[in-house]
């Protein structure tokens, strides 16, 4: 590349109107969101169809991965190029993925095509929220961003209700199909609003460090996912993935030490906003989309909930999540500090999470309502205050690539997490399956919610109370982890708001 195009910062009198802006703004967060949402509920239903229990967690996981990838080199383009054009390019890539995803003949189809819709995914958030520190300096932003919380918050409580309605009325494949209408009219919007002003400067891209950064999460991922289920642990290769992971670490830190344009410059991690935001960030990655994963699937299988009502009884958890969202970037507007929420929604968290490793098949759904609520109260109230006090805490030059590493932190999370949980649960599942069912006893290739539910009694009971004994595993090792965010968020200090 021989030139870039930078954002310049335009006097008051020549941004487009606030309002506009943000509204368009916000339709893309709602898009991005709402991809990570809508999914959720239609998992039981689309390995009912496809087969593959085993690959679940993979659905997800090929998403997060490849959008987790792309995320350093979206925060840098936007830096380097102007927020708008990669914002575009996002979108478009997005919505390819969402049709051919909606195409998809076998699970192996499906994750591979969710992987390429995940690389327009990493850049809708990220674009975004750097787009919002352009116009708005950080003692204004908390209620914006609070505004933000509650796109992402409105986008968690209808994501799992229409993805729900659609798979029984429609077809699951709509859950990807509905991202077409939503991205044109984001396209147009964004087109006709945001006009930011360019200069063109010599510029290089760190494609190396993409290269080193891509290779070390793939070969992470693998490994959590991989360990315990496809390979046992003493497997030579499933270590071999473990090391080269390590391996093209050192050499990303290396190639950033030296690249004229890093994608993630060392010096951040000087600061120590940035590192402690980085960490907490990807424990609650961790163990959000670790619950958004296996929260409706717990409530399909064994409760006997549908997908339509497993979405309405996720709803406390995303009433509550909308709710401090919005309370806290407001506080935060006000009060001009920040440092309390994180500590106060990890320690509401880690409640959430023990109590859910609590649930007995005979639970009253009242009861699961309630550690949903503190679960998504917690959450809330974390989530975009680790991004403000980044965006507050670095260089204003480098606010588009510390706002992508804070974002990459958490998707690593999710990543990561995603994959730990799907590997610990199949694990558990199997372990107990073998000890409760008599041998001999060959359970369905494709054991949906339905199907389920039409085992003999003797095998669905004992099927039963596996599936449950293994989230108790699931929900239990995401609490203990969440306790070490909650011991980090300690060591946060309020710097003053930027005016």
């Amino acid at each position: 590349m021989e030139y870039l195009q930078q954002t310049v910062a335009l006097p008051t009198s020549e941004r487009p109107p606030i309002r506009l802006l943000f509204a368009a703004l916000m339709l893309v967060m709602l898009l991005g969101a709402l991809d990570q949402t809508i999914v959720s509920t239609a998992l039981p239903t689309i390995v009912g169809e496809l087969g593959g229990l085993e690959n679940l967690s993979w659905v997800v996981t090929s998403y997060l991965l490849t959008s987790t990838i792309v995320v350093p080199l979206y925060g840098k383009f936007g830096d380097l190029f102007g927020r708008k054009i990669v914002i575009q390019a996002a979108i478009l890539i997005f919505l390819v993925g969402s049709i051919l995803c909606g195409v998809a003949q076998d699970m192996t189809q499906l994750i591979v095509l969710r992987a390429l819709q995940g690389l327009g995914g990493g850049g809708l958030m990220v674009v975004t929220m750097a787009a919002i520190a352009d116009v708005i300096p950080p003692a204004e932003r908390g209620r914006y961003q609070g505004l933000f919380g509650g796109v992402f918050g409105f986008a968690t409580v209808v994501g799992p209700l229409l993805g729900g309605f659609m798979v029984e009325h429609l077809s699951w494949r709509w859950i990807f199909y509905i991202n077409v209408p939503l991205g044109i009219v984001a396209l147009l919007v964004i087109g006709l609003v945001f006009k930011p002003h360019v200069a063109h400067v010599k510029h290089k891209i760190d494609y190396m460090g993409a290269a080193f950064l891509a290779c070390s999460l793939t070969c992470l991922i693998l490994f959590t996912s991989q360990g315990g289920t496809l390979l046992p642990w003493t497997s030579p290769q499933l270590w071999f993935t473990l090391a080269l992971s390590l391996i093209t670490l050192g050499g990303f830190v290396y190639e950033e030490r030296l690249a004229a344009e890093p994608i993630m410059p060392l010096g951040l991690f000087r600061e120590r906003t940035f590192v402690l935001s980085g960490l907490i960030g990807f424990i609650i990655g961790f163990s959000l989309f670790g619950a958004m994963t296996f929260l409706p699937l717990y409530l399909q299988v064994a409760k006997g909930s549908t997908p339509s009502q497993a979405g309405l009884q996720i709803l406390p958890m995303m009433a509550g999540l909308l709710f401090t969202s919005i309370i806290s970037g407001r506080l935060i507007s006000k009060l001009g500090k920040y440092r309390l929420f994180p500590i106060c929604g990890t320690a509401l968290v880690a409640c959430g999470m023990f109590l859910l490793s609590t649930l007995e098949l005979p639970t009253p759904l009242h009861t699961m309502y309630f550690y949903m609520l503190l679960l998504g109260l917690g959450l809330g109230m974390t989530m975009q205050v680790l991004v403000l006090a980044v965006q507050n805490a670095v260089p204003f030059k480098h606010i588009g690539v510390a706002t992508s590493g804070a974002t990459l932190f958490r998707s690593i999370g999710g990543s990561v997490g995603v994959a730990t949980f799907g590997a610990i649960f199949t694990n558990s599942l199997h372990s107990r399956l073998d000890a409760a069912i008599a041998p001999g006893i060959e359970l369905p290739r494709s054991l949906g919610p339905t199907a389920v539910q039409h085992l003999p009694v003797a095998v669905r009971d004992a099927y039963l109370n596996a599936f449950a004994g293994s989230m108790h595993v699931v929900f239990l090792v995401a609490g203990v982890v969440v306790l070490l965010a909650f011991a980090l968020a300690w060591w946060m200090e309020d710097l003053p708001l930027r005016k």
